[in-house]
């Protein structure tokens, strides 16, 4: 996303597991911020989906001196990040440090959550568009996580061993902002 606002006014991200189905509008409705048509109220959607998330999302908000009373849930599946006057650039950052945090508290999906918290701190608007809706009509979304696939004992080895690579990169990584990270 931001390779893609560094060329241009707008980046549209579209999840691995969702496929566009039909023609795209000639036109897309461009709001400052992020579009996004799945939102909702953050802590609503951690109690209702993933209650065992809470602790470390209020740890983060804490940290970060984010308001969760008023912090949105961004699904992920589809939504457009357009520049916002620089703030879109301090909603990257922001958006890189909350994954960080997440997944060495062990949670990697649901960047959902990242999205509204990293939002949230940087003031970025959250909307919905008509350009929205007539995308997500011509998408549809497989729902990859769900599927069950057999994998021979290579691709889990190395399934494995590329996760925990990353895992100890991402700890390494870490290393340089102690304060945030562990404390």
């Amino acid at each position: 996303i931001e390779k893609a606002l560094s060329r241009f006014p707008v980046a549209i991200q579209i999840d691995a597991d969702t496929r566009i189905i039909g023609s795209l509008p000639e036109t897309i409705e461009v709001l400052p911020g992020i579009t996004a048509g799945h939102q909702g109220n953050l802590i609503e959607h951690i109690q209702n989906y993933n209650p065992e998330r809470l602790k470390p999302l209020k740890q983060i908000a804490s940290k970060l001196d984010i308001c969760l009373d008023k912090a949105i849930y961004i699904g992920e599946s589809l939504f457009f990040v357009s520049r916002d006057g620089g703030k879109e650039k301090e909603f990257i950052k922001q958006w890189g440090m909350i994954g960080r945090y997440f997944e060495l508290q062990g949670i990697h999906g649901g960047s959902g959550i990242t999205l509204g918290l990293a939002a949230a701190k940087t003031g970025l608007t959250i909307s919905r568009s008509s350009s929205w809706d007539r995308i997500n009509e011509v998408k549809k979304h497989l729902d990859a996580s769900h599927e069950k696939k057999q994998k021979t004992f290579w691709a889990s080895l190395k399934r494995k061993l590329g996760y925990h690579y990353n895992f100890n990169r991402a700890r390494v990584a870490a290393l340089k902002d102690f304060e945030f990270y562990y404390r």
